[in-house]
């Protein structure tokens, strides 16, 4: 952190007690040292600066790829049954309204300081290099663990395109390792290597990518929309008819949904990490990432409603509630368009795991040598 450099300079002219207190003083002013707001900007006019290649339209496509992941597919099962019930659509509403307070933060300081270190930049400004550095590397544990996890889930949903069970191909099925009980997924791993390699050629094409397999997950989730009410609407939306009414665990039981669902919202700091990328910051970044969470809220909503109505919420399926109403009411078939949902949602959330990554880690190491 360059933080025992100044603590040496500080306490390295006293003796005894006057010098210990000058390592501590010196520790302690490292550790609140802050940058300046335009600091970055100015030196890195000096050296190479990342292409500004990035619109509205590409922010939006990184910002509802990263959020709208497979999670969805499953909140709506577990969340209905153990909180919720048919009130899980104003569950959503609560927890994006939530969410809008999180993103217009985001937005203002990404238009304010327009770097690619996000959440790290703006600690480092605000807070001091301390907590700037433990938030550095919590970010870059989150996004890898997360997109590990999101890898992990890319095989099985594949496994079930092509037929379920162990269709894959033996060289991409899951291996155990014996006596470590480690499992070895080679499917995740070629998955990333692919995305990574995708996101070295360029912002501008990596996004562009990002938008289609998101455009494709988007449709997957208009598809449940449309289906699923002209068979609300044929079964007269029996979800809704309950004697428990439409709050059967209380308005606690709505609100303790929101806590839950308010993950499904987490992603849109992705874009905050491009700003360094966008061509007008200042104006496309509050855009941007208010424009994609509104888009998401809305879908998690629409999607929602339609799947409490269908099915009894007490008679969801936690696993696969949503391919499960659909079999429900003999459309089996409707189980490979959800699980192409599902499949390009992860690829989406895997692409906007990855892609912070390497901007917070060039940000720390350009401000370690500076």
């Amino acid at each position: 952190m360059g933080v025992l450099g100044d603590s040496q300079i500080d306490g390295g002219g006293g003796g005894g007690g006057g010098g210990g207190y000058g390592l501590w003083g010196g520790c302690f002013r490292g550790l609140v040292r802050r940058k300046q707001v335009d600091s970055m900007h100015t030196k890195a006019g000096r050296h190479h600066q990342l292409a500004k290649d990035l619109s509205v339209l590409h922010l939006i496509a990184i910002g509802v790829g990263s959020t709208i992941g497979a999670g969805v597919y499953i909140l709506v099962g577990t969340v209905a049954r153990e909180h919720s019930g048919p009130a899980l659509t104003l569950s959503f509403l609560i927890a994006g309204i939530a969410a809008a307070f999180s993103a217009f933060c985001y937005a203002e300081l990404a238009s304010r300081c327009p770097s690619a270190g996000s959440a790290y930049h703006y600690s480092y400004i605000c807070v001091g290099e301390g907590i700037a550095w433990l938030i550095g590397w919590a970010l870059i544990l989150e996004y890898t663990i997360g997109g590990a996890a999101v890898a992990r889930g890319i095989s099985p949903n594949l496994a079930l395109l092509f037929g379920g069970g162990n269709s894959l191909p033996a060289f991409l099925a899951r291996h155990y390792i014996p006596g470590l009980e480690i499992v070895v997924d080679p499917c995740a791993a070629i998955l990333v290597f692919i995305v990574t390699g995708l996101l070295c050629v360029g912002i501008k094409e990596s996004t562009v990518a990002q938008g289609i397999v998101t455009t494709a997950n988007v449709c997957a989730m208009l598809f449940v929309i449309v289906a699923g009410s002209y068979l609300g609407f044929k079964t007269g939306w029996v979800g809704y008819e309950l004697p428990t009414g439409y709050f059967p665990f209380g308005v606690n039981g709505m609100l303790a949904g929101s806590a839950t669902v308010f993950f499904a919202y987490i992603g849109f700091d992705s874009v905050a990490s491009t700003a360094e990328e966008v061509k007008n910051p200042q104006r496309d970044l509050p855009l941007g990432i208010g424009a994609a969470l509104s888009i998401c809220c809305a879908l998690y909503m629409l999607v929602s409603s339609v799947i409490v109505g269908l099915v009894p919420y007490y008679a969801m399926d936690p696993d696969t509630p949503i391919s499960s109403a659909f079999a429900n009411h003999g459309m089996q078939w409707a189980a490979y368009i959800i699980t192409i949902g599902a499949v390009t949602a992860l690829c989406s959330t895997l692409m906007g795991s990855i892609l912070p990554q390497v901007k917070i880690g060039m940000l720390i190491i350009f401000f370690l040598s500076s």
